[in-house]
């Protein structure tokens, strides 16, 4: 009788246990359930975010950059004003003289136009010929200069805020023992038949810009 009551007991107490680690899981598998349902609320609250965020940021980006455009434009329309003036005065004008100061004035206005954006020019005449700035166009010998001097400058370079947008294109100085006069010979062929092709390209791209006006 003893042992049965005994037993008994054991299959009490390990039903009891039973019991109290099936609620324990029970309680843990809620508390994960809460946890799982709190991130994926999360998460979706980034993916909407996020996707609100792809939606906003293309208009962003094209209002900034119409904005900027609005500005600079703004900006350079006194110069054309100017220009206009200047226009419109030259067949009045006294002499010559008068003519070339007012376009000096629209000139310097333009320059003052572009630093206030960053754009500087770059020094060519008379420095020493730099790859990183100036694009030898033809090289010339004139011995009583220094070697490698930038002589002539046939387009002006720039720098945006530090960085080059367009090199100078340059005559280079080169002794008499460094290049031939054949070399400059061949150097300036070189150079005309590489304007010869880009004038129709620049004839091309005027008129397109004419059309699309």
């Amino acid at each position: 009788m003893k042992e049965k009551k005994a037993e008994k007991n054991k299959e009490q107490k390990q039903i009891k246990s039973m019991s109290e680690e099936l609620e324990g899981l029970r309680e843990e598998m809620e508390q994960l359930q809460k946890e799982k349902d709190e991130l994926l609320a999360k998460l979706q609250r980034v993916s909407a975010d996020y996707a609100n965020f792809q939606k906003r940021t293309p208009k962003q980006i094209a209002d900034t950059v119409t904005y900027e455009k609005e500005m600079i434009i703004k900006t350079l329309l006194p110069v054309l004003d100017n220009f206009e003036h200047a226009l419109a005065n030259a067949d009045s004008a006294e002499n010559v003289d008068v003519v070339v100061k007012g376009i000096r004035i629209v000139y310097d206005q333009m320059l003052d136009i572009l630093k206030l954006h960053e754009v500087e020019q770059i020094k060519a005449v008379g420095e020493k010929f730099d790859p990183a700035v100036h694009e030898a166009m033809l090289q010339r010998a004139e011995p009583e200069k220094e070697d490698d001097i930038v002589l002539e400058e046939f387009q002006r370079g720039y720098v945006l805020n530090g960085r080059v947008i367009r090199p100078s294109k340059v005559i280079v100085n080169k002794h008499p023992s460094e290049v031939t006069e054949e070399e400059q010979a061949r150097q300036a062929e070189e150079y005309k038949t590489e304007q010869a092709e880009e004038e129709p390209e620049k004839r091309s791209e005027a008129s397109d810009a004419t059309d699309q006006e």
